[in-house]
């Protein structure tokens, strides 16, 4: 674990530049954030739109997104992490009736201290926000986010106890100078003790963190074989002392069991769902 206080470097893999709670850009009204973000949004999903156009031959981008939309609704998974999905992983054969043909499938891994069972142990959205509830617990805290690493930033996809502004102000993240940054770069947990005080801040995502009525977080990476796949963080009202090692051990536990799942739903659900929207798109030719 380290504590942010003693200075640390780097940088997540390269993307749009953007700010997080992890990293500001020069002060903006809400109307400017909210333009920024949609053009973040578009940028996730057009380069798929093109890549399904030009494979399967589709009439037009409106068609690639519709493929897209029907299948992120059928399968319950974000539309964004679709398009990440299409865009990162490789492509069917030529002519090929299967995009997966020899893909082995495995059970979802179990998730301990997160009082999940049935459906709810395979639903993206209820894992995370279990999850989320789970770190919260641990840190004593009702506020608190969690990050899904896509495309080189992390973007906020569940949230608990932190105003618009905020969460507009973080919905993207890339860079280092953050907490969350630091702790995907170094892929340990990461404390800010006293957000007014801490020099890993610039002033305008320290203004968003503190008008959120957070003096202190946490970041704990969800990891699974070396790679970070998503960051939950945990605010504070008060200034932190630090963590004790039960938290830090039970944090440390959390964070490998849901970067197990979050694996296997990469490679099961999402699989699945491409094969779904290849057979789609191949009909709609």
């Amino acid at each position: 674990m380290t504590d942010e206080s003693q200075g640390m470097s780097g940088s997540l893999p390269v993307g749009p530049r953007t700010d997080g709670p992890c990293e500001g850009v020069p002060t903006a009204s809400a109307g400017a954030l909210e333009v920024r973000n949609r053009q973040l949004a578009r940028a996730a999903v057009e380069p798929a739109q093109r890549i399904l156009v030009h494979r399967y031959r589709l009439a037009s981008p409106a068609a690639g997104f519709e493929v897209l939309k029907q299948t992120s609704q059928r399968f319950n998974i974000k539309l964004h992490t679709l398009a990440d999905a299409v865009v990162r992983i490789a492509g069917p054969d030529a002519g090929a009736g299967q995009w997966f043909p020899r893909r082995a499938r495995f059970v979802a891994p179990a998730l301990p201290g997160l009082a999940l069972q049935g459906a709810g142990a395979k639903s993206h959205a209820v894992v995370l926000r279990a999850a989320l509830r789970r770190v919260l617990h641990v840190t004593e805290t009702d506020m608190g986010n969690v990050q899904l690493a896509e495309r080189g930033m992390l973007r906020l996809e569940k949230h608990t106890g932190l105003n618009r502004h905020f969460t507009d102000f973080f919905a993207f993240v890339q860079g280092s100078t953050t907490a969350c940054a630091q702790a995907a770069e170094q892929r340990q947990q990461v404390t800010v003790k006293d957000v007014e005080s801490a020099d890993i801040f610039d002033d305008d995502s320290r203004h968003a963190i503190l008008q959120a009525g957070s003096r202190a977080a946490h970041s704990l990476p969800l990891t699974s074989r070396g790679h970070v796949l998503g960051m939950i963080s945990s605010h504070h009202e008060r200034p932190l002392a630090g963590l004790s090692q039960t938290q830090l051990t039970a944090l440390e536990n959390t964070g490998a069991t849901v970067g197990r799942w979050l694996h296997w739903h990469r490679h099961t659900v999402v699989l699945d769902a491409l094969e779904h929207l290849h057979s789609t798109a191949r009909d709609h030719r």
